[in-house]
């Protein structure tokens, strides 16, 4: 008579569990690779890397952003075509990047319509989805700001013109000085216990501003703000003076728009030539913020100076302009804005660029 150990029955619960085995096995290969991978930043920062493209914390909380992430001021939903808002997210999506952000502002909720339209062909948990709250919606009197009554009605305004069961990261776009911010941050706690929002942020907040949110949020055992999407580039660093290190105290990812200062360190545009056909300073729809596509040579010559350092490590002006950026542990992301896939891909090869206490010297000096 036959065995249990060698009864069909036995065999088939024995190959069961060695399949399982294996495929526990081979996760935790995958989970020791990714982990022999990361490497640690001067400051702590953790990056995760994966293919090319490396992810870290925001901040100081758990999920993990791209480097490098896409957003849609001033192209999808606006000066973009459709056809090529979706070529330009989808290349960003099989390049790694996770990390989506928009706004309900930017063409009116045009662009939120877009991107939560190209984001739908993705699995929800593969991405990073931020939008924002503050400007005006509408002609009414509370149509705008971060009241109470304003950010409840847009926010389910942004779920529907997403098409998304919730929002990873709710920014607030500008500080209001007419709501009290206890009212705004009780808000913003609301939508995260009712599960419409994972996490909160603010955008382009003064250090003090930040301070008293924090303080707020503790005293009252509210959900605290994790991000602070500023303006920060190699031309513009006032960031550096007080609210990156309060942010860095504090555990609160910056995440970084304008990262190439509106194309400026791109090195496209050059001294005393004319402006690239179809670059944003040529686009009247686009140029309001590079003083209407009259550029200053004087910088212009400056960012030419950058030329060396960005051909020693064969990478393009780009590329170290993001890497100068991402060169600081309190920043979790960089924002860039692009209306061509190739833009993208240029882009994405800034992460895990490291620069050199000499390079960052020549940079600050040729920009000086």
């Amino acid at each position: 008579m036959t065995s249990d150990a060698e009864s069909p029955l036995s065999v088939v619960q024995n190959l069961t569990f060695a399949a399982t085995l294996e495929k526990w096995a081979t996760g935790f290969r995958q989970s020791e690779s990714i982990l022999e991978a990361s490497v640690v930043r001067e400051g702590g920062t953790f990056l995760y890397q994966e293919d090319e493209m490396q992810y870290r914390k925001l901040g100081k909380y758990g999920v993990k952003v791209s480097e490098v992430s896409l957003g849609s001021w001033l192209t999808y939903g606006g000066a973009t075509e459709n056809d090529a808002a979706k070529a330009c997210i989808e290349t960003a999506y099989d390049l790694g990047i996770n990390f989506f952000d928009t706004a309900n502002g930017y063409a009116r909720g045009k662009s939120e319509e877009v991107v939560g339209r190209v984001l739908s062909a993705y699995p929800r948990e593969s991405y990073f989805l931020a939008t924002k709250v503050f400007f005006p919606m509408g002609d009414g009197p509370n149509d705008r700001g971060l009241s109470r009554k304003h950010i409840f009605e847009q926010c389910h305004a942004s779920l529907k013109r997403l098409d998304k069961e919730y929002i990873d990261l709710y920014q607030c776009h500008r500080y209001d000085a007419d709501t009290p911010l206890e009212e705004t941050l009780m808000a913003l706690d609301d939508l995260v216990r009712q599960g419409k929002i994972l996490y909160y942020g603010v955008s382009q907040w003064s250090a003090g501003q930040i301070e008293d949110a924090v303080k707020i949020a503790r005293g009252r055992n509210l959900h605290p703000p994790v991000s602070n999407q500023p303006v920060y580039n190699a031309i513009n660093r006032d960031l550096e003076k007080e609210v990156m290190p309060v942010c860095g105290r504090e555990g609160i990812g910056l995440v970084v728009y304008s990262p190439l200062a509106q194309g400026l360190l791109t090195g496209k545009y050059k001294p005393g030539q004319p402006l690239p056909e179809g670059s944003r300073a040529a686009d009247e729809k686009q140029n309001m913020f590079l003083n209407g596509g009259k550029l200053d040579d004087d910088i212009l010559e400056k960012v030419q100076k950058l030329v060396p350092v960005a051909e020693r490590h064969g990478i393009t002006l780009s590329q170290l302009a993001l890497a100068w950026c991402l060169r600081k542990p309190e920043v979790s992301s960089v924002i860039i804005g692009a209306s061509k896939p190739s833009q993208i891909e240029d882009n994405a090869g800034a992460s895990g660029v490291t620069l050199s206490t000499d390079d960052i010297t020549a940079i600050d000096s040729a920009l000086a």
